[in-house]
């Protein structure tokens, strides 16, 4: 590698100063040029040795071209240049000159004293050639006496530069015998979060009695969320994703009697209670080009939210973002999700020209289970269809549209997951007919708009008309609706500030009646508020204080206010 590497130095074009050193036309401005190139000791680093020469040293650059054997191929010099007589004697009398692949010689690029150095040593090389070649008239007494001069004042920078290459090639080489993977890239995520709930009593459903359920579980916990991924490429291009994850977040809709008061980072492994912190795969997916767009094969944790537009780009992460899992963006990306983390299926996302791009998408969460009613078209699943339109740099618009199926619980005991697979709206919203086979159309309009750079405003409606597939016709509207306000580099680069006002989903006309006499509409509105402050401490490690406030929870104004707070501390590695 140094015989080859050295060559691609000592040739560069960008060593105008070693050109002009070696013409005895131009001393005074030689003499110039180094004094200049003297005050910028700038160290040569990694990327300019790559463009000087290859690393294998064994094949020629694709880019690298001949020799020059004359002026007249440097498209950028003119004879009225005023180093046009010294480049040229270097270039047609000595040959120690190359110009770049566009057949251009820059020579108003600035140069270091390493780089001058290497120049220098390359003319000397070709000095030497031509005197062993017995060619010495070539070469005038002056010449060799200036270029000793110089070789004697630029001998520790030639020293000091084939002590960095050396140490690059060693560094190089223990990477390639110690390095993981070539193709392979590891990344971290680890969450520690402080929680709590406040308030009176547990929230009921409209037409339960107020009450009934209890009291709030004021407890704080202390838990955590831990995620590990591989990050692998083979063309470059596309992206193979595996990750594996252990959590004990517990979610607070036991404690307060609602869904609406979830944490956006919350969930256990195993699901359920006691949680154990286990790891298990959580996400594996497969995305490479398709023409201008990209195609994402989901194996296991397949998300229309990781693989299309939310138009909620500041609050999306869980662990940057919001702290309330309604907060993140339109529940309607969240359908085709299994509660479980199996879903699979394919989403396509493809650019129509600068201003228009269509996403198209099916998940299904039960793509594995070969029993009845289930499997990957059978079981219970969701299409996605969106059109996101950008007028603007600083504006971004959707309309979403899913189609989703439900196929509710097998013996028909249970709950449906209608508004999305992990809950956010009131009990009826998520389960309008009582655990019946649901399907349901889901209409979203989201929009994203940086009014300032410090100010981004968001938000999105969602309408959902829901049909019962079992038993008796029935039909049900389901809205929700939420508006954002993020205030990104407040006080600091990278920290944010953050309010969230919405509705969570919220059943406004249900033609169901369960067995109970009682009609699964509600009656009232909940407002969701929800106020965080991200600092931003370094690259790796953030701090989230936040808390989330439900007024009139379960959309019935008969329950007690419930509050959530929480400091999520978030290492990314």
């Amino acid at each position: 590698m140094s015989n080859h590497l050295w060559k691609s130095l000592l040739t560069s074009p960008a060593l105008l100063g070693a050109a002009i050193a070696v013409s005895a036309t131009v001393g005074a401005g030689m003499a110039q040029a180094a004094d200049v190139s003297t005050q910028a000791q700038t160290p040569v680093s990694l990327d300019q040795i790559e463009t000087y020469g290859n690393a294998d040293g064994s094949t020629e650059d694709a880019n690298a071209v001949d020799q020059v054997t004359s002026v007249s191929q440097l498209s950028d010099v003119r004879p009225t240049d005023w180093a046009f007589q010294a480049l040229q004697s270097l270039v047609e009398r000595y040959g120690c000159i190359a110009g770049y692949p566009d057949r251009t010689f820059r020579g108003n690029r600035a140069t270091t004293r390493y780089e001058f150095a290497a120049g220098l040593n390359a003319c000397l090389d070709r000095v030497n050639e031509l005197i062993a070649a017995s060619t010495a008239d070539l070469v005038k007494k002056e010449d060799l006496a200036t270029l000793q001069k110089l070789q004697e004042e630029f001998a520790a920078e030639l020293a000091t530069l084939r002590g960095r290459v050396d140490a690059v090639e060693a560094r190089t080489t223990t990477l390639e015998k110690q390095q993981f993977s070539t193709t392979t890239k590891l990344q971290g995520e680890a969450i520690f979060g402080i929680a709590g709930a406040l308030g009176g009593d547990r929230a009921v459903p409209s037409g339960a009695v107020a009450g009934s359920a209890g009291r709030v579980d004021e407890n704080t916990v202390f838990s955590d969320r831990v995620r590990v991924g591989l990050r692998t490429s083979f063309t470059g291009k596309d992206t193979l994703f595996t990750r594996l994850q252990g959590r004990n977040i517990p979610n607070f809709a036991g404690a307060t009697g609602t869904n609406m008061a979830r944490l956006s980072y919350e969930g256990s492994q195993p699901s359920g209670t006691p949680a154990n912190n286990s790891f298990r795969l959580d996400k594996l997916y497969y995305r490479f080009p398709v023409g201008a767009g990209n195609l994402t094969i989901d194996a296991v944790g397949g998300e229309f939210y990781n693989n299309v537009p939310n138009f909620n780009p500041l609050f999306a992460s869980d662990a940057q973002g919001a702290i309330s899992r309604f907060g993140r963006f339109n529940p309607i990306y969240r359908q085709g999700a299994s509660p479980s983390g199996s879903g699979a299926g394919a989403t396509l996302t493809l650019p129509l020209n600068q201003a228009f791009t269509v996403s198209l998408g099916y998940l299904s969460d039960e793509a594995s289970a070969p029993g009845a009613a289930q499997g990957f078209l059978n079981g219970s699943n969701a299409a996605l269809a969106q059109l996101a339109f950008k007028p603007s740099r600083n504006i971004d618009l959707g309309f979403t549209y899913v189609r989703s199926y439900d196929r509710g619980p097998l013996g028909g005991a249970g709950a449906t997951n209608v508004t999305t697979s992990a809950a956010t709206g009131s009990a009826f919203a998520n389960n309008p007919f009582n655990g019946a086979a649901t399907s349901a159309d889901h209409f979203g309009v989201e929009g994203s708009i940086r009014i300032t750079p410090k100010f981004v405003l968001s938000g999105w409606g969602g309408l959902t008309k829901a049909h019962r597939q079992t038993g008796a016709d029935a039909d049900a509207d389901i809205l929700n609706w939420a508006v954002t306000l993020a205030f990104p580099d407040l006080g600091k680069k990278g920290n944010m500030a953050g309010i969230i006002v919405g509705m969570p989903p919220k059943v406004t006309d249900n033609d169901f009646v369960g067995a109970n006499g009682v009609r699964r509409e509600d009656q009232d509105s909940s407002l969701h508020l929800e106020g965080l402050y991200r600092f931003q401490f370094s690259d790796k490690i953030s701090i989230t204080p936040g808390i989330i406030v439900i007024f009139n929870p379960e959309h019935n104004n008969a329950n007690d206010t419930v509050y959530v707070g929480t400091i999520r501390t978030t290492f990314t590695f």
